[in-house]
């Protein structure tokens, strides 16, 4: 059922784009710099393309430096997990190599008198 909704979705979503797409087939100058800016540096790039790609453009610079953007924040918290969890596989070892060396789990003191085996008489 989740698979058709996904279908579905993915079907509503292209054809809005292409819907948009059609709409906006005009071809418009894309420029670099604003006429003044581009005047003072002699900078007078320009390109010609339809505004549906200008859009569409857009909307992917935008998503792509938002995905970057989140993944920098996150930086930290991902050194703090791989941090944690090289120090939980050390721990891991060490208490494998104890419960090795002794046959049984490490307790401490008053663990070990209480499980000691009482001699009767």
């Amino acid at each position: 059922m989740m698979r058709y909704l996904r279908y579905l979705l993915i079907a509503v979503l292209g054809l809005f784009l292409l819907t948009v797409a059609l709409a906006n087939r005009t071809v418009v100058p894309v420029q670099f710099l604003p006429g003044d800016m581009a005047a003072l540096f002699g900078l007078h790039w320009s390109v010609e393309m339809p505004l549906f790609l200008v859009i569409f453009g857009a909307v992917v610079c935008g998503i792509a430096l938002g995905f970057t953007w989140e993944w920098l924040r996150e930086h930290k918290h991902r050194k703090t997990a791989s941090v944690r969890g090289r120090e939980l596989a050390r721990l891991e070892r060490e208490l494998a190599v104890m419960k090795d060396s002794t046959g049984m789990p490490a307790s401490d003191d008053v663990l070990a008198l209480i499980e000691k085996p009482r001699k009767a008489g």
